[in-house]
């Protein structure tokens, strides 16, 4: 693309951070309210796959009081202050799974013993690709896939209250619904990434946990000297 460093591909194992910024003024100053360090599983031009570890320490949002935010009622739930913790990841990893262009990414889930659970299409801003790794926007609406190819919206109510206190206007909330019915397109017709096998996928035994970086919350732009190394990606 004309005027925008292509970044390296990554390779299997390396370790980059999946990003997401957070939403003016649900997070008053954070750039970036959710990092999750992660392994690369496969880097191409049709597919971005990482793998994030069980435990992984992650960066999440919560209330200022340290109360997680799903617990604060949703009519104050993106207008209560908040600030950002560290924690671990909690149950079985998630493969992550994303393709060019595409404006949601694919998450697996496993309950123990490798028991497959659930596909989990997480809307989002077509992501940004830079030296450390992809950085994107949530955009609150979810759909879930089970392995009997039955699915549903995830959180409605959370993309209309977003909607309601001014973090998304009309014109944003239609591109992101337009987004998820192109998703359930993909859905109906069994398309990639569902029929892949992904399921069956397990991570290199001898890959150890990532570490979440002090300079977590760094920007792109610290990193390339003279300018900006972005650019579009899976």
């Amino acid at each position: 693309m004309t005027g925008i460093e292509r970044i390296a591909r990554w390779t299997p194992g390396d370790h980059i951070l999946w990003r997401y910024r957070g939403h003016a003024p649900d997070l008053s100053g954070a750039a970036v309210h959710i990092c999750r360090p992660v392994t690369v599983v496969e880097d191409t031009e049709e597919l971005l796959a990482v793998w994030m570890a069980p435990g992984t320490e992650c960066v999440k949002p919560v209330l200022a009081d340290g109360t997680p935010v799903h617990q604060e009622p949703l009519a104050t739930r993106y207008t209560a202050p908040r600030t950002v913790t560290r924690a671990r990841w909690s149950g079985a990893g998630v493969l992550k799974l994303a393709r060019p262009g595409e404006p949601w990414s694919v998450w697996l889930f496993w309950d123990r013993g490798w028991r497959f659970r659930n596909w989990y299409v997480n809307l989002e801003e077509r992501r940004t690709r830079w030296a450390g790794g992809v950085d994107s926007e949530d955009h609150f609406l979810d759909i879930s896939v089970h392995p009997d190819r039955s699915w549903r919206w995830h959180d409605e109510d959370e993309f209309g209250q977003a909607q309601l206190v001014g973090l998304m206007d009309a014109e944003k909330a239609a591109r992101v619904r337009e987004a998820g019915e192109a998703a359930v397109e993909v859905i109906r017709a069994w398309g990639a990434p569902f029929p892949d096998g992904w399921e069956h996928w397990r991570p290199d035994p001898s890959w150890r946990v990532p570490e979440l970086p002090a300079d977590w919350d760094r920007t792109p732009a610290r990193l390339a000297s003279g300018g900006l190394t972005t650019r579009p990606s899976g």
